[in-house]
């Protein structure tokens, strides 16, 4: 089984060539708006093994120089492969860890010795306890508990760094606001290691690795720029899409203190390792044409049209011969003879891809639609991650789909138990027991049980690990009964309405086990029972929780095993996106548009979660409700179709197919 898939949905539209040169000549063209030395790979893997090769050839030139090496290492998740890439080089080709100095580069205050989400532990766990370290030459930011000049403990771990002869090699994540370490925007370039407030940001960008926001740190010590920047050498490794959009400020922009991590352009042998996801918004990845030349694909000329419309403000069929030349598009020029002939097949590329009929148009010509017309009425799946992001992302569509008589049917992929707040159990379980008490004299054991729970809650006994389990449950059923809420107004068949659970999600915390195979085995049993003519997933690369990655891999798992056994000949698979992010027009092959009538309705739908509304313990770092997001994005999607001069609709919802045979 294929574990992975969503790794490679990007590469299907970015060509190697534009991320990974062929040679010296071409790399200087492709990075001539760059300032700091980049290395781009198809996905964390190949990237965390690039860096951990490195750090072995430095630890072995030390080794054969009679030195010490000393690392610089940090917590959190994006060194989390590198780690195991340097244990298994450890196991498997004898790399000894007997001349390794650690500095751990940032630590939570207060520590608690516990909490798994400690770099200390994490380091640890990691690697240095899988393999022949020292645990002696570990040093890390954790000052006495009866020590309280911190300043004094923060000089020592600077001068403690010197007397090992400074940091050989630094390894550093970037946080979405640019930190390094925890060197927030405005930090100095000669900062030393020292005791930071965290910024309102910062602490968003660790909700998702907390149970509730009361647990989040609001205090971390961190390793000061300077120490970073006197490194011999320096690594910052970026996952993710979700990273995008800081890592064009950081590569392509000026070197500000507002943005640390930017500062690393003037270190003297720094380099970021990312994986394509995360390059997505550097211009040889996004705007190719600026740097060279260019495989003319229908989908980059789109892409390359629309943002000569932005830069010019004019519509699709308004761009002129001048336009193209004066922006560096003469290429098209060339290829098609004139920017009317462009033109006319990208308006009418984009047009095609505008439906009210998602599930296809019965008797209809469908040459140009993009989906089938036949057969009618189809069985269509919808995969939701959460059971919130059906209505969420494609609620319009979803609307539609049940109008037009298609045999629907949801699968919840987790019971999304942990993003229900206390509180709203709280507020249930006083409702269960008031109604027990009128009317179920006899149920003494579900009454103790309730009453377990609520104690516990209520801070009257501990939370043991079966009430804790209770607890989970409770929670579970809430977000059930709020799905099927949502998939009543909507007029969705109970029977239709499925929850798979899947087990990667149900460890009852924020940490979630690796997709196994179990996962697939439930959701390809699902497929086969239904035999769905369309499927839709949430193809959300930027979550900034992990669980929409992993489930949309579940799924997409499940088609590649259930492909081979011919189930999938009939079936196209849609992909939507959530709350975080859209599709970008030159991705879209299929737009749905709203009414004002079925936005509100959509908007309905969303609010029949109302466990997920203000008190929701993860709604990312927009402060707006997912309700209010979804809105703005699909009317921002609308929008953008009728500046470039097609038709004007309030919202539209956009799909991107998902190619699999």
């Amino acid at each position: 089984m294929h574990f992975d898939l969503s790794s490679k949905i990007t590469l299907e539209r970015v060509p190697e060539r534009y991320y990974r040169p062929v040679d010296a000549i071409d790399k200087i063209r492709q990075t001539q708006f760059e300032k700091i030395d980049t290395e781009i790979y198809d996905n964390e893997i190949q990237g965390s093994k690039q860096i951990a090769l490195e750090i072995a050839k430095i630890i072995r030139k030390k080794q054969d120089e009679n030195k010490h090496c000393v690392l610089g290492l940090p917590g959190g998740f994006s060194p989390i492969n590198v780690y195991e890439e340097l244990v298994w080089l450890h196991k498997k080709e004898g790399l000894s860890f007997k001349n390794v100095i650690v500095f751990n580069l940032t630590e939570f205050y207060p520590f608690t010795s516990h909490s798994q989400h400690a770099n200390t532990y994490i380091i640890q766990e990691n690697l240095l306890q899988r393999v022949d370290f020292n645990l002696d030459n570990f040093h890390t930011l954790l000052s006495n508990e009866n020590n309280e000049d911190i300043h004094d403990f923060c000089q020592s771990y600077d001068k403690l760094i010197e007397e090992k002869g400074g940091l050989d090699y630094v390894l550093v994540s970037v946080g979405l606001v640019g930190n390094i370490a925890y060197n927030e925007p405005g930090s100095n370039i000669g900062s030393r290691s020292r005791l930071m407030l965290l910024d309102d940001q910062s602490r968003a960008d660790l909700k998702s690795f907390y149970n509730t926001i009361d647990e989040i740190p609001t205090l971390a010590f961190t390793i000061g720029l300077s120490q970073l920047m006197d490194a011999r050498q320096l690594t910052l490794a970026v996952w993710g899409e979700h990273k995008a959009s800081i890592i064009k400020k950081i590569v392509e922009e000026k070197a500000d203190d507002n943005v640390p991590a930017s500062l690393l352009q003037l270190h003297k042998n720094a380099k970021i390792v990312m994986d394509v996801n995360a390059a997505q918004q550097l211009t040889r990845v996004s705007h190719p044409w600026l740097v060279g030349s260019c495989d003319w694909t229908n989908k980059l000329i789109r892409r390359a049209i629309v943002w000569l419309c932005e830069k010019t403000q004019k519509p699709i069929l308004k761009l002129t011969n001048k336009d193209y030349n004066q922006h560096g598009l003469d290429e098209l020029l060339v290829k098609y003879g004139s920017a009317y002939d462009v033109n006319i097949q990208i308006f009418n590329d984009l047009q095609h891809t505008i439906t009210g009929w998602p599930g296809g148009k019965p008797n209809a010509d469908d040459t140009n639609r993009p989906e089938r017309a036949l057969p009618y009425p189809k069985r269509v799946l919808v995969f939701s991650p959460h059971p919130d992001d059906d209505v969420i992302s494609m609620g319009g569509t979803f609307q539609r789909l049940v109008d037009q008589n298609h045999e629907v049917h949801v699968a919840y992929q987790t019971s999304g138990n942990i993003a229900v707040g206390d509180e709203e159990v709280i507020r249930y379980i006083s409702l269960m027991r008031n109604m027990s008490s009128k009317y179920n004299k006899n149920g003494a054991d579900i009454d103790a049980k309730l009453d377990e729970v609520l104690s516990a809650l209520l801070g009257q006994q501990e939370m043991k690990p079966s009430t804790y389990k209770d607890l989970l449950f409770i929670k579970g059923q809430i977000r059930r009964e709020e799905a099927r809420s949502a998939c009543r107004f909507v007029g969705l068949k109970p029977e239709n309405v499925h929850f798979l659970d899947l087990p990667f999600y149900e460890t009852g915390t924020v940490k979630k086990s690796n997709l196994s195979e179990k996962d697939v085995l439930i959701t390809m049993d699902l497929i086969r029972s239904i035999k769905p003519h369309q499927i839709f997933v949430a193809g959300d690369l930027a979550d900034p929780h992990g669980t929409h990655k992993v489930c949309l891999n579940a799924a997409l798992a499940a088609i590649d095993e259930l492909n081979k056994e011919g189930i999938m000949d009939e079936c196209r698979v849609w992909m939507y996106r959530g709350a975080w992010a859209e599709w970008e027009i030159d991705y879209i092959e299929m737009a749905v548009p709203i009414s004002p009538e079925q936005l509100l309705n959509k908007r309905k739908s969303i609010l029949r979660h109302q466990s997920q509304m203000e008190s929701a313990p993860f709604l990312g770092n927009d402060e707006r409700l997912f309700w209010q997001r979804s809105e703005d994005r699909n009317r921002a999607t609308a929008s953008l179709y009728q500046q470039l001069g097609l038709a004007s609709y309030e919202a539209m919802e956009a799909f991107v197919e998902y190619i699999f045979k």
